[in-house]
């Protein structure tokens, strides 16, 4: 899982190796060198400048996108086959925002990984997802590939939510978008 906020879920007082290799420990079983080569993988998978010099910094020795991408490799670490992302582009500018994404599209692509997102910021939404589902009050009212959600919503809440988007045209119903 990769939380909103890396500096909350990265250890403050504990190198950013120690926290890699610790989940490769304990899940994997690799130790020493073998634990440490497989860090230094995973920080240049995330495109974390100099890796090995990273694997003996802190948290706070990194950007905020460069702590999310660290993030980003602890939760890749045990080799998932999902990776759940809340809202990881909150407190990004928008340009260390589009690296984000980029890096989980790739990622899932690559490793054949599916990336769960969590979002209510449609716009990343609209980046990165191939099918999304819209929730209300905690149930999932539309579920829908990318394309035709935007095209063609069916729930009214949907249809609430894109044409609250910057110049949006969703004021028609679904049979008139459809018709564009």
């Amino acid at each position: 899982m990769v939380f909103q906020d890396p500096s909350a879920s990265l250890h403050p007082q504990l190198p950013v190796g120690r926290q890699l290799t610790d989940h490769m420990r304990v899940h994997l079983g690799l130790k020493g060198a073998a634990a440490r080569e497989r860090a230094v993988e995973l920080l240049q998978t995330v495109q974390v400048p100099n890796p090995a010099e990273a694997l003996k910094r802190y948290p706070h020795q990194f950007s905020g996108g460069q702590r999310q991408r660290i993030a980003i490799a602890c939760a890749l670490a045990c080799d998932p086959e999902v990776l759940l992302a809340d809202e990881p582009t909150t407190a990004l500018d928008v340009t260390v925002q589009a690296g984000i994404l980029k890096l989980l599209r790739d990622l899932a692509i690559e490793r054949n990984l599916a990336v769960l997102l969590v979002t209510h910021d449609l716009g990343v939404m609209s980046a990165i997802a191939d099918t999304v589902a819209v929730m209300k009050d905690g149930r999932i009212v539309e579920l829908a590939d990318r394309e035709t959600l935007f095209r063609a919503p069916q729930h009214e809440y949907t249809r609430m939510l894109l044409a609250a988007l910057p110049g949006s045209r969703i004021d028609e119903s679904p049979e008139e978008a459809a018709d564009e």
